[in-house]
């Protein structure tokens, strides 16, 4: 999928010389943590979030005094501060360099892109112009249609689910295929077998819960640890034993 496929189109702006007051109005009444700033024509200038209204002069979160050793090592810096704190314009205070994305990147482009700068929302620049906003709830929008399954659509036949799972068992590297043993019925699939590693357990089980049709995962596989040769149950064989 494109960032175009997810992302919202409608985006709330704020003009770059509107008051501090008005953009925090905004904010408030659009339930959004961050607007991205705006001039005629749609050119994105900046974005301004709730990270750049932390500090303020306010609610008396603008820090300690600057020491004179600060003031004489880094005044512009210290300048910048106090702007920030105590801005008056959104232009002031907002963000100017902005990470964004364009339209047709792929989301795993976007989701890398969010992980390395450490941001919850891309605007989505074409030409320019801000065409759109990428934020995390548009990734889970998106993902709901994926991993929500109709139970009105017809079950996948025992032996293909069978099927598919031993092949993507055969395809991951991490996988001890040739040691499980699946068994499908009506859906409700039955692991046996055994483990080399116990952190394969979880991976197995989630491999089987994504093949389609798959009602259920019923987990037997035992862990034989490889130094001593003792044998671990499954948690769910371990809670039929108590």
């Amino acid at each position: 999928m494109r960032v175009k496929d997810v992302m919202t189109k409608k985006v709330i702006g704020v003009r770059p010389e509107a008051d501090v007051a008005t953009a925090i109005d905004l904010m408030v009444s659009s339930h959004v943590s961050g607007l991205p700033v705006v001039e005629d024509g749609g050119a994105l200038v900046g974005l301004l979030s709730e990270a750049d209204l932390i500090r303020r002069i306010e609610i008396g979160t603008q820090g300690k005094p600057a020491t004179w050793l600060s003031c004489l090592v880094h005044p512009g810096r210290l300048a910048e501060d106090y702007a920030r704190t105590h801005g008056r314009k959104v232009a002031e205070i907002m963000t100017h360099d902005v990470v964004t994305i364009g339209p047709d990147a792929l989301l795993e482009e976007a989701a890398s892109l969010m992980e390395e700068k450490g941001v919850r929302r891309l605007p989505v620049v074409s030409e320019g112009k801000l065409v759109g906003i990428l934020a995390r709830a548009d990734f889970v929008r998106a993902l709901a249609g994926f991993v929500r399954q109709s139970y009105d659509e017809p079950l996948t036949s025992d032996v293909e689910i069978k099927r598919r799972i031993e092949a993507e068992l055969e395809e991951e590297s991490w996988a001890p295929a040739g040691m499980v043993e699946v068994k499908v019925t009506n859906g409700v699939v039955e692991l046996h077998g055994a483990l080399t590693d116990e952190a394969q357990r979880s991976a197995v089980r989630i491999l089987a819960e994504n093949v389609d049709g798959v009602r259920e995962v019923h987990d037997h596989l035992a862990w034989i640890e490889p130094f001593s040769g003792t044998v671990l149950l499954s948690p769910e064989e371990q809670g039929e034993a108590a």
